[in-house]
Order: structure tokens, then sequence, then C-alpha cells
């Protein structure tokens, strides 16, 4: 095998170290903007890329959004280094968080248009920007502007081209501030009717019976929800959906809400005095959850204030504002993750925890030359941490597994240099996907953190992994992907469908412990599926509607075959399916809901007219 060609890295570093060199951005007093030239700790304008070379006889990785003429070849060993001790391998990052600002390139090189970057305006895209965003002022017919797209407000979906290769191994006193519970208070009582199951698909869409067309042997829309919140004038995220019980919660701009998993009507709402601004993928076992609200209303307001929320009851429970460690503590971004009782709070050069039960501080930045910079959550906590060197056009990351009430590291992995932690596919098996300027990775570790594999595909294979379009400067969301599933020995990974209308992709399992692909399996003709997660034993798949088709859930058994239907939406409202903007999937109970990932509008008008949330079943 050989070596991959040398590629000039890309200009700036990673985060801000506790001595700022020249170019330093200073502490934001504003919502930042693309700088002029390239500064520390910001998404960097992408370098000019050398000729690749003639294709070696091993696949190469392509960048997200891009594919290449050509593989890099795999790269060759050591594997695996051994973990070190936690007291001699300490967390940490400064890491540059990727994402265009306008028209930048991407981390995985530029973005092709259909991915991320619409063409033309539909419902639910995100409004232009401008004053008077989130945390600027509220409703009013005035705010709206004519609608164009910003590239730095949505995020390309991820497809990997060519290929994949191996990354191997190379060698304070501030503390928050406890408040009481105010502002956010429960506006509607948890005991509003509950719901009888018997949805008729009528909600509180305005739009008719929605099953009047549905044919035989496709499921029943249970209820569709329509926007009834006045949005600033860029609309805003959609945080969830999470499933707790009998009631599916959302989070949107200034309110947490709770519905009826059984017909969609409202059981609770929590008003927040701010933005809602970050928010964790998990929840803990008895439904309760940690999520970030703007200190402010202001443009300067910082993702500072956590607020404890019991799902099951609407009830708002402690909060406590996060104290800036230090000048270069960035808090406009943060990123949150929930394993067991514990919720962390990360963000570029520092991070804190917090017992989700009573907000007690579990641990706070761990002492050393390397900081943890965003975590995955579940069953186990698992950290990306970057270590201060002398050359920060090369970076030096850890994965670790953390010990989520003590925040000691139970072992520590370390990648070659020059590899940067990009996301967290699975927990538990773990495998984490790792990027290299247009390169890309997916290593599996084993429980003690030792290398189990590194994952190599055919050649010709182009991967589409959806990890969301949350756009942050200095706080990095690790997990939260779909499109992937893991299994004790089996990753799944669903293919790139190309750029027409109706493709058919593939599910394509790899042996975690050879790192080989197993089989795949093809999608029924003109559809696409994308792993959510497992079932079981099974894979469970999201079918995208087609034209004049519904979408749908699905399995896979983990010895491949056949695609099989557990849920057909109906085709009567395909157009209304495929209307949501990059929805967040759920299926519970034998109901699937879809919740769109975003809502805005060009006017009033629409935004009240906007479909947030829909649900499916028999």
């Amino acid at each position: 095998m050989t070596q991959p060609p040398s590629q000039q890295p890309p200009q700036g570093g990673f985060g801000a170290p506790q001595d700022p060199p020249p170019g330093t951005p200073q502490p934001p007093q504003a919502p930042p903007q693309p700088p002029t030239q390239p500064g520390y700790g910001y998404p960097q304008q992408a370098p000019q890329q050398p000729q690749p070379p003639q294709p070696p006889t091993q696949p190469q990785p392509g960048p997200y959004g891009q594919q290449q003429p050509g593989p890099y070849a795999q790269q060759p060993g050591p594997y695996g280094q051994q973990p070190a001790a936690p007291t001699q391998q300490q967390p940490g990052p400064y890491a540059q968080q990727p994402g265009p600002y306008g028209q930048q390139p991407g981390p995985y090189g530029q973005q092709q248009p259909g991915y991320g970057y619409p063409q033309q305006q539909y419902p639910g895209a995100p409004a232009p920007g401008g004053p008077g965003g989130p945390g600027g002022p509220g409703g009013g017919s005035a705010k709206r502007k004519p609608v164009i797209i910003i590239g730095a407000a949505v995020a390309a979906l991820a497809v990997i081209g060519t290929g994949i290769y191996v990354a191997t191994s190379g060698g304070s006193d501030d503390k928050p501030v406890a408040k009481e519970s105010e502002g956010a208070k429960p506006s509607v009582s948890a005991s509003v009717d509950q719901g009888d199951g018997n949805g008729d698909g009528t909600g509180h869409g305005g739009d008719g019976d929605l099953n009047a067309g549905r044919k035989a042997g496709e499921a029943k829309v249970l209820w569709l929800q329509t926007n009834d919140v006045d949005l600033p004038r860029n609309g805003a995220d959609v945080r969830g959906p999470w499933v707790v019980g009998d009631t599916i919660v959302k989070g949107m701009y200034r309110q947490v809400t709770g519905y009826s998993v059984a017909d969609g009507k409202k059981k609770w709402s929590v008003d927040l005095p701010a933005d809602l601004c970050a928010a964790p993928n998990q929840t803990t076992a008895d439904g309760k959850i940690v999520i970030g609200v703007k200190n402010g209303t202001t443009s300067r307001a910082d993702c500072a204030d956590l607020q404890m929320i019991d799902l099951k009851t609407g009830k708002a429970g402690w909060k406590k504002s996060v104290k800036k460690n230090g000048t270069w503590d960035f808090l406009s971004d943060i990123s949150l993750a929930v394993s067991g009782d514990t919720v962390t709070v990360a963000r570029t050069g520092n991070s804190n925890a917090y017992r989700v039960s009573d907000g007690k501080e579990l641990f706070g930045k761990p002492a050393g030359n390397c900081q943890p910079f965003a975590f995955a959550g579940g069953s186990k906590l698992i950290a990306a941490a970057s270590c201060r060197t002398d050359d920060v056009d090369n970076p030096q990351h850890q994965i670790q597994e953390i010990d989520p009430a003590t925040g000691k590291a139970r072992w520590t992995y370390q990648p070659k240099r020059g590899w940067e932690i990009d996301k967290v596919y699975s927990v538990d098996p773990l495998v984490v996907s790792l990027k290299k300027e247009k390169e890309w990775s997916i290593l599996a570790l084993k429980h003690d953190g030792t290398l189990r594999s590194g994952l190599s595909s055919d050649k010709g294979d182009s991967f589409a992994p959806d990890c969301g379009s949350a756009f942050a400067v200095f706080g990095k969301s690790l997990d939260g992907c779909t499109g992937v599933a893991a299994d004790a020995n089996t990753f799944y990974i669903a293919t790139d469908a190309g750029g027409g209308l109706e493709q058919t992709n593939k599910v394509v399992a790899f042996n975690l412990n050879t790192g080989k692909p197993k089989w795949k399996a093809t999608a029924p003709a003109k559809t696409t599926v994308k792993p959510l997660r497992m079932d079981g034993a099974n894979v469970l798949l999201y079918m995208e509607p087609g034209y004049q088709r519904g979408g749908g859930i699905a399995t896979l058994a983990p010895t491949g075959g056949a695609v099989k239907t557990v849920l057909t939406h109906p085709s009567s409202t395909s157009q209304l399916e495929k209307s949501f903007y990059r929805p967040q999937i759920v299926y519970a109970d034998g109901r699937s809901f879809l919740a769109s990932g975003r809502v805005s509008a060009r006017n009033d008008k629409e935004e009240l007219e906007t479909k947030t949330m829909m649900a499916f079943g028999n």
C-alpha cells in the first residue's frame, strides 16, 4: 500500500488556548461574522489543493458533498496505541468547528447543489439572515423580507465519496451560580386530554381529512401540527422531538411543548425567558432533560443558562448560569449531551458537567494540555478532545470514555497526528468518524479503547450519513447522526442515492472486527432508505417519500436481504410529507413522527400555515 499524497493543511488552528497567538478573535460581542483574514479558532477558507495523483489500487475517501476522481491509498500501520492511564492522558481540545461562513467551503470541500443548499425556496426552509434574528426582536409583519437561503444557516447533508480508509494511531475557581427557575414556567396543566389513539388526521392543520385518499394497506395520518409560535425574522431551529411515554416533546424559540402521541393535543408548555439555544439528543431514563437558554434577549447574549425540565410532567426544575472560565471561554455556542444522570456542557477550551436530577456540578475543566470540546451521550459518555501543540495546522486529537459521575477518563485513544474527531456514530459499540482535510475515516474501538478495526469500503461507494444542520463556531455536536446504525458486531450506513429524482440507494453492512463489508441491501425501486437506529436485532429504516409515493418505516435483518416495510405512509399526503424541512423522524410504539428541523417563512400568514409535526399509525 502506498502513502496518501501529502496535502497542504488548512490555514488556521484550533480554538482558543490560554495564551492566544496573534490573530485570535476577541470574545464576541455580537454574533460572529465571516472574518476577512483567517482567525484562530474560526472556520477557515480552504487552501488550494494540489492535483490528485493517478488513483492507486486502494480506495480513498472523498469530501462531504463532492465526489473525488479517485481514492487515496489506505494508511499503513501502526494500529492502535494502547489506552493511557487517565492521569497521563487528559481530555482535550481547542477544536476548530466545521461549517461554512456564507459561501466558504465546508470541512469536506465545496458543497454541491442538492445537498443542503436548495436551489429554490420551499416550505420550511430557512429565511434570510439579518438583524432581528434569533435573540432579536420578536414577531410582527414588519420583520419579513424576501427569502434567500444563506449557506451558513444550512449545513450540507453529508455525502462521503468513494471509499473509506483508516486513520491509525500515532503515537478554575469560577462556579455556576444557582438561581430560582424564574421565567421557565408551565403554562398548561399536564392533565390535559391524553387522547384516545383514534386520530382522525385533522389535528390542527386545517387541511380537512388527510385520510380521504388513503389506500388499502396504508397507515392513517393520526394528526398534523401547524406552527402557532410568532417567530423572529430568521425563523428558528426545532429541538427534538423526544418521546417520553405517551408524550412527544419539541422545543423551538422560547418554548418547550409536550403533545399527546395519540392525537397531537397540547398537554403542557414551558415558556422560556429567552431563546432556546442548545439541547441534547438524549433524555434521562425517567424523562428529564437539560436545555441551554440564552442569558438575555439581545444579540450579545450567551448560551449560558441551563434549564432542567421534566418531560413527563412539563414542570421546569432547577436553573443554573454557567460563568465564563477565563477570557477565552466562549459561551456563544455550547453542546449538551446526557449520559445516565449527567449532562455535559461543552465548548471550545472548556467543559462542565452537572447532575440532571438536582443540578449539582459534578466536574469541570480538567487539568492538563488536552481539553474536551464535545461529548456524545447515551449508554456511555464519550469525549472528543484536542491537545495544544506547537503546530496549530497539525492538530492532535483524542477519544476518551469518561466516567459520567467523576469526569475521569477510563481510557484514551489517540489517532494519528492531523486527524480530527468528527462524529460519534455509535457509543456502544464505539464507532467514530475522523477527518483530515478532504480525507475521511471511520474507526471502531474496543471496550478498553484499543483499535478494533478501520473500515475499508469497496471502490466507488459513496455514503450519506446525515448529521443535522446545526451551525456553531465554538460548540460542536458530536452525536445525533442518522443514516447510520450499529449492533455488537456490525455497522450499517446508507449510500448516497445520487442527484436524480426517486433514485434508489443501498445500506452497506461492515464487520466491526475486520472493517470489511459484509453485505449490501438495495432499497425498493425508486426509494431511498436511511437507517435510524437498531430495533431489536433489526435495523430500523426511514423510507423517504417520492412524488407519488408516501414514505414509511421499514426494517432490515442483520443478515441483509430484502427491506421489510413496517408502516406505509399514505401516497395521498406524499407532497405534504416531502414539504417538511430536514425532518427528524422518530418511531415508537407502532407510530412514526416527523418533526420539521426548522420553521421559517416569508410572512406572518405563511409562518402560521407552516407544518411542524405529523404522526402516522395503523
